[in-house]
């Protein structure tokens, strides 16, 4: 009898156990639905394609869970733009030194005349200097908020990374519409000297001089300055019009738009710093003489001659040669200085 009771009783445990497993399984099946789909699986694959839902909280989006094109963004910013900022500027400092290093500045190639010619005036030097300084700080604090995780956070405690990004961030957005009336108001002072002229094709034919063989005749910009300032409008004005839109999120646009803004923002901002660098080294280091004319307004009359010719005829210091007349050997220059020994 016991032995009968024993086997009546496991009988029950595995029925009991298989009438539990079919139960289990049609009920995925019934939380399936009549497609096999989950309807969680659903819900979730709607959240990440940016089906918007009911949200008690009013505002932009905010029925919006997740927003997926958010985890693309910061895949491209974390990758493929940081990569090219890096290799963009590395690379342009990495030239400019190897050709500073091989050619050296260029020399003046007639002694000084001790004569002064007035070149930038009080308000135009205000504005420059006023244009730059926003820009390098911009620039400065853009790059920390770029790569300041991986480059600020390995050396400083995480408290004071915090505070200097978080102060970088207020600079930068500050200092953005400062940039943005500078430009505007550069472009309204030198819009006319920028115009292009015939001239300038044969200052980019032999590059400005650069390589010898005597430096091409030009007004009062030559066309390097002015490749540089149509440079600097154009992809200054899509700086500034990025920037605004990152700097005022206020317009009714979408965080799309935002990360759109935010790329095209960085894109431009790496243009314009890879040509300030060529520019600060022809203003600098590269040209005998270039940079006194921005820090005192004057330059002397040798460096106006082998630089600005036909601005010298403009102004009416220098008489205007004969229509074809070859530059004079004794004004031509000499080439790059080469250091002795």
């Amino acid at each position: 009898m016991a032995a009968t009771g024993c086997h009546r009783f496991g009988r029950l445990v595995r029925w009991g156990v298989l009438v539990g497993v079919l139960l289990m399984y049609a009920s995925l099946l019934w939380a399936a639905g009549p497609d096999g789909a989950n309807p969680r699986s659903d819900l979730w694959r709607q959240v990440r394609e940016g089906v918007s839902g009911y949200s008690a909280v009013a505002g932009q989006e905010t029925g919006e869970l997740i927003q997926a094109s958010g985890e693309f963004w910061r895949r491209l910013r974390n990758g493929p733009l940081s990569w090219a900022v890096g290799l963009a500027l590395g690379g342009t400092l990495a030239a400019l030194s190897l050709f500073y290093l091989l050619k050296g500045p260029i020399r003046l190639a007639k002694p000084r005349t001790g004569v002064l010619v007035p070149r930038w005036n009080a308000a135009e030097r205000f504005l420059h200097w006023l244009t730059a300084l926003s820009f390098i700080l911009l620039a400065l604090t853009g790059l920390g908020l770029l790569y300041g995780r991986k480059a600020l956070l390995p050396w400083m405690q995480q408290e004071t990374f915090a505070a200097v990004l978080g102060w970088g961030k207020f600079l930068h957005n500050l200092t953005g519409p400062l940039f943005v009336l500078c430009l505007l108001a550069m472009t309204w002072m030198w819009f006319k000297d920028n115009l292009w002229r015939k001239s300038d094709w044969r200052w980019f034919k032999s590059f400005g001089g650069m390589f010898g063989g005597g430096h091409p005749p030009a007004g009062r910009m030559n066309a390097g300055e002015k490749a540089w300032f149509w440079l600097l409008v154009t992809f200054g004005t899509l700086v500034s019009l990025t920037g605004l839109v990152l700097d005022f999120p206020l317009f009714g646009l979408e965080r799309e738009w935002m990360q759109l803004s935010h790329l095209l923002h960085v894109a431009g901002a790496l243009v314009i710093m890879t040509g300030a660098l060529g520019h600060i080294y022809i203003g600098s280091l590269g040209t005998e003489g270039a940079l006194e004319g921005m820090v005192r307004g004057r330059v002397d009359l040798s460096w106006a001659r082998q630089h600005h010719r036909l601005w010298l005829e403009e102004i009416g210091i220098e008489k205007k040669r004969p229509k074809g007349e070859a530059t004079p050997e004794t004004e031509r220059p000499t080439g790059f200085f080469r250091p002795q020994g």
